[in-house]
């Protein structure tokens, strides 16, 4: 209910710079090799199972940019970022999610026999997301004015702790049936998950950039936000390893947040 109203104003502020939209586009490409590397690395380096690729795959797209990303770029470069901040969670981590992630669960999960009419039926249904992207880059600046824009930014801190706790619920529903242990395992393939999502993709992403634009710092941010929840959602859908996928969440956001900690103390 929140992640909308956010979204919007911040979008109908937002100015996509000629850095901004060179940097979005770089983030696709950035997505798209990562896919490839980490693809290459799970099925013939590690020899993981299909559902496990596609783990470990989802988890490398999949990235904590709303939940997670907007409250730290609020806490660690200030409120005028945010809204570059909302740009790229809604133009790159979006289509990561509908895009990428989900095709990755097509293709490589065990539970992947759903009729296409259903999913896009249920695509188009429950993504109010989407929606307010799609309004807030229309919407003339007139409909964001300041107040309205100032309250959408204190929201984004407001959804922290509503995140953590979908996080925790998940994590202590697996462990009551005893299917994950707390703390979970760092496995090879949580290593690779992780790895790829914190240190693979921005690295890409600022290799890329930095002969072409001065990439934002809100988009440096965002690109080293943990696996999001939304992996969970794939995995469930489609059938991949859902254990892989919650320890992946569990030890990236984990780490995220004691860097984050550690750089707002010193």
């Amino acid at each position: 209910m929140l992640v909308p109203f956010i979204i919007f104003f911040n979008l109908a502020k937002a100015e996509v710079s000629l850095d901004n939209a060179v940097g979005i586009g770089l983030g696709w490409v950035n997505l798209v090799l990562v896919g490839v590397i980490v693809w290459f690395l799970a099925s013939r380096v590690l020899r993981l199972s299909r559902p496990r690729t596609g783990a470990v795959m989802v988890c490398a797209l999949t990235s904590n940019t709303a939940y997670l990303g907007y409250p730290l770029t609020v806490a660690l470069l200030g409120h005028d970022h945010l809204s570059t901040g909302v740009l790229f969670d809604v133009l790159v981590s979006g289509p990561a999610l509908l895009l990428g992630a989900f095709g990755v669960g097509a293709a490589f999960g065990d539970r992947a026999g759903e009729g296409m009419g259903d999913r896009a039926k249920a695509f188009l249904t429950r993504n109010p997301p989407l929606y307010a992207a799609i309004l807030g880059l229309l919407a003339p600046k007139a409909l964001a004015p300041t107040a309205l824009v100032d309250a959408s930014q204190v929201l984004a801190v407001v959804v922290l702790p509503i995140g953590f706790f979908a996080v925790g619920a998940t994590l202590a529903e697996g462990a009551e049936h005893g299917e994950l242990p707390i703390p979970p395992p760092f496995t090879r393939p949580v290593a690779l998950a992780v790895g790829a999502r914190l240190a693979l993709a921005p690295a890409l992403l600022m290799l890329m950039a930095a002969p072409l634009i001065d990439l934002p710092s809100a988009y440096r941010l965002m690109s080293a936000m943990p696996t999001g929840l939304n992996a969970m959602v794939v995995s469930h859908a489609y059938g991949l390893d859902n254990r892989t996928v919650a320890e992946s969440i569990t030890w990236s956001t984990a780490i995220v947040v004691a860097a984050a900690l550690i750089s707002l103390l010193f």
